[in-house]
């Protein structure tokens, strides 16, 4: 669709008259699909664009200097995820990881006669679309069930693990509605079992503490565009002892691993980017509260309307609130008119007319699920544009649903509310 055109078409039809846009108000609070690379990040990355451009598996002298530049990023991973740096595995961003990681422990269970895997129903696509490969492969795929706050707990997953079990696979945060997993239980359930436990930790990542270690965690996922690092780089934690297999074939990269001259720059940059966040995590994590707090309070004013995920165990930033009788592609537009970038879902599924997987997931019906928001902040969002965006979906809400006819029917009684 182009949306230039609909926005046209919107704005000629149905003007946001009466709503004003504040001309100095441009709100980006759609960091969870992706952040603004950092300083930090840009100025670590520099070097290994111009002046230090080696190859680091050549010999010389400029490619050892890069080998020296990869080796220090591996090791400034590696401790802000409290593991070695030989357990990290360099690769193209979160999606790579996660299948890496998953298949690698479908193989090595396969080998043993363990071919079925425990997952949630409202994991991301790079997870689910891995595991039903391997179902039509012949495994046998359990996604569990996801209570209405987003979570699910580690007694499920006991309760889940069988004797065939190769790999439990459940999400650190979920990308939508910010809930966070309790993944210290899970792993410990999971080591208990002597299954692998595998976590997708892309939104978690440079915004919550992780230990992979006291956490039991075996492999771990992250992408470095999520925390003000660069796009198309990420990185894979595998413990120490697990036979990882490859997913690309080549060089002797990533100890034999993950084939491909390295992408040194991009390296370094989620590397330094990564490290600046986790150093600054507490002060940013208290400033992002206050204002997801003020975000929560401020929308769930608007009559009808329903937060999605839990309301304490969530990530600093993140905010997810369906609206009744309206449809987010259009409270999007309208937005975005307004100076406010925001998102109804993940951005993997931008394209998709079907409602969010995670919100049905979490039992929240199609017609609901249709009108969700999402708002996800980092460190340099402020108070005021928390205002401006309350003020803004408020005004927008109001509008749409003067439009809708079907806003007028459960107005009018023709239809019952969902959200009371």
């Amino acid at each position: 669709m182009d949306y230039n055109w609909w926005e046209a078409l919107i704005n000629r039809w149905y003007p946001l008259d009466g709503i004003e846009r504040k001309s100095d108000m441009n709100v980006y609070v759609d960091n969870a699909a992706t952040t603004k690379m950092s300083r930090t990040a840009i100025d670590a990355m520099l070097p290994y664009m111009e002046s230090e451009y080696g190859n680091p598996s050549s010999l010389h002298s400029v490619g050892q200097r890069a080998a020296e530049a990869l080796l220090k990023a591996r090791q400034s991973v590696a401790k802000n995820l409290g593991c070695e740096a030989s357990e990290i595995i360099f690769t193209s961003g979160g999606s790579e990881a996660d299948n890496q990681a998953i298949l690698t422990a479908a193989i090595l269970g396969a080998r043993k006669g363990k071919k079925r895997i425990i997952s949630t129903a409202f994991e991301h696509h790079a997870v689910l679309h891995t595991l039903e490969k391997l179902k039509k492969q012949g495994h046998e795929i359990e996604l569990l069930d996801v209570h209405e706050n987003g979570m699910v707990s580690a007694e499920q997953v006991k309760d889940a693990i069988r004797d065939d079990t190769a790999l439990v696979t459940i999400m650190y945060a979920n990308n939508e509605i910010g809930s966070i997993l309790p993944i210290a239980e899970i792993g410990a359930v999971c080591r208990e079992k002597g299954v692998y436990f595998h976590t997708d930790a892309v939104q978690a990542a440079g915004h919550i503490k992780i230990d992979v270690k006291e956490q039991n965690i075996d492999m771990l996922s992250i992408s470095g565009h999520k925390f003000h690092g660069p796009k198309g780089v990420g990185a894979l934690y595998v413990r120490r002892g697990i036979a990882v297999q490859n997913l690309i074939e080549g060089g002797a990269q990533e100890r034999g691993k993950r084939a491909g001259t390295e992408n040194i720059p991009a390296i370094v940059g989620m590397a330094a980017a990564l490290d600046e966040a986790c150093a600054h995590m507490d002060e940013n994590a208290a400033k992002m509260t206050k204002i997801r707090d003020r975000l929560i309070e401020g929308l769930l004013e608007i009559p009808h309307s329903i937060l999605n995920g839990d309301r304490e165990r969530r990530l600093p930033g993140h905010v997810n609130i369906c609206f009744e009788g309206i449809e987010g592609e259009s409270l999007l537009l309208y937005l975005d008119d307004l100076g406010i970038c925001a998102s109804s879902g993940s951005a993997c599924t931008s394209g998709s007319l079907d409602p969010s997987h995670v919100l049905l997931a979490i039992g929240r019906p199609h017609e609901i699920a249709h009108g969700s928001l999402r708002l996800s902040l980092c460190e340099e969002n402020t108070e005021e544009e928390a205002e401006y965006i309350i003020s803004s979906v408020k005004s927008v809400v109001e509008r749409i649903r003067s439009m809708s006819p079907v806003w007028r029917d459960l107005q009018e009684g023709r239809k019952q509310y969902v959200i009371q």
